[in-house]
């Protein structure tokens, strides 16, 4: 059978930072794809061919079974040739993986590692640090307010709040948390001139490779300090879990260390944040929204599941076919590589009733955001609970809100959201 090929601008478009950044482009090319080469092949010059999988069951399909579909294989992130290329060349055995973290792991490490800090992610030991959060979140309500009348949202707001709860968590002093959001925007905003390493536009793979070893070393040479205060004066922290754990009879050996601080420290909060901002855009955009969600009484978690699946932080994964499936009536054969597109899957069309319409009374938000399967993320219960005490803590100290200027999304194929959110507001 020959493989369906996806129409040059199709394939263009879902590796092109500046077409997540623009959104409303996107969407439609990816309307497009689901309609008519749901499973195809993107050719991209610079890149390796892969399937893009743009229906909800297909990728659930897919998540469902990581005994075909590995993660370790070839990168996780979508990486053209000569990125490839330089970090199989960097990396241990050259497995091209900068980063080695559960979202890089297979079985059986994956779930021994998993296992190491699930239990701190559970929503019954989460109940532990709900006051904490809270107050979090009320320091974050008061600062907001202490700026006037105007502020940006997703720099002044949302960047920082779950940022405070999993440094608190993790163990990350107050004064490094300036170092760890500096750092994550730099890791998943790489190809944004407005935030990765340089402050430059990214021209070349090699651009994007030397930035990222500059990243990934100052995260190194920072948790490496952590863990060796951990080791000598244990408290009760997940660095502290993380430094102290063993894996099959012995301690963690440095790369899995690094990147178990890296996935907690930068997914923790980095696609939080997006989902809060792309909440509060929403509830700006509309008065009559707005003053539902600012009644005390209002349940919100249907707000919440809505922002999430209308964010979709975490555009993508990919992964690679360990043997011949099939799937959505296509052969994928052993080797091939595909994209796991959730800002696809977000607005599956099968699955979502007006999917282009932000409505918090989805009876059932199918959203996969947080992925699925085996790899459904860590820290799925602690949005979802920052988020609800975070409106909780805001809306009703809020009159009005409106949007006070443009916003704007990270130029990223990978993590996205709004990087710019301006708000007008009146305090209650």
């Amino acid at each position: 059978m020959t493989k369906p090929i996806l129409p040059g601008e199709v394939a263009a478009a879902v590796i092109d930072p500046t077409a997540y950044a623009a959104w409303e482009p996107l969407q439609e090319q990816l309307v497009w794809a689901r309609a008519n080469a749901p499973l195809a092949v993107a050719e991209n010059p610079t890149h390796d061919p892969f399937w893009l999988v743009t229906r909800h069951a297909d990728i659930m399909a897919i998540s469902r079974d990581p005994q075909r579909f590995a993660n370790g294989i070839r990168p996780t992130v979508l990486t053209d040739r000569d990125g490839e290329a330089l970090a199989r060349a960097a990396t241990p055995g050259g497995d091209g993986h900068l980063i080695r973290s559960l979202v890089q792991m297979d079985a059986p490490d994956h779930m021994k590692y998993r296992l190491l800090t699930q239990g701190w992610f559970m929503p019954k030991n989460l109940r532990i640090v709900e006051d904490r959060i809270r107050e979090i979140a009320r320091e974050t309500v008061d600062h907001m307010l202490s700026l006037g009348d105007t502020c940006d949202f997703a720099r002044d707001v949302a960047a920082h709040y779950p940022l405070r709860v999993i440094m608190d968590i993790l163990g990350v002093p107050a004064e490094d948390e300036p170092r760890m959001l500096m750092l994550t925007q730099q890791l998943f905003g790489s190809t944004d001139p407005e935030l990765n390493r340089g402050r430059e536009a990214v021209r070349s793979a090699e651009q994007v490779i030397a930035m990222l070893h500059y990243v990934i070393a100052d995260f190194e040479n920072y948790f490496r300090e952590l863990t060796a205060d951990r080791r000598a004066s244990p408290r009760a922290d997940i660095a502290t879990v993380i430094a102290n754990a063993t894996i099959d009879g012995g301690q963690i050996p440095d790369r899995e260390l690094a990147g178990y601080y890296m996935i907690v420290a930068t997914a923790g909060h980095d696609t939080t944040s997006a989902s809060t901002a792309g909440a509060m855009m929403e509830l700006a955009k509309d008065p009559a929204l707005f003053a539902r969600f600012r009644d005390a009484a209002s349940d919100k978690a249907g707000l919440i599941e809505e922002a999430i699946r209308w964010s979709t932080p975490v555009q993508h994964f990919m992964r690679s076919a360990k043997e011949d499936v099939e799937i959505g009536g296509q052969t994928i054969r052993e080797g091939d590589w595909l994209m796991l597109n959730y800002v696809s899957a977000n607005r599956d069309e099968a699955v979502f009733a007006d999917p282009f319409t932000f409505d918090p009374d989805r009876e059932k938000n199918q959203q996969i955001a947080f992925g699925f399967g085996a790899h459904v993320c860590l820290g799925q219960h602690l949005a979802r609970m920052e988020m609800q005490i975070l409106m909780e803590e805001l809306l009703p100290r809020l009159k009005s809100v409106e949007l006070a200027g443009e916003p704007a999304r990270v130029e990223s194929v990978f993590v996205g959201g709004l990087k710019r959110l301006p708000l007008r507001f009146e305090a209650a």
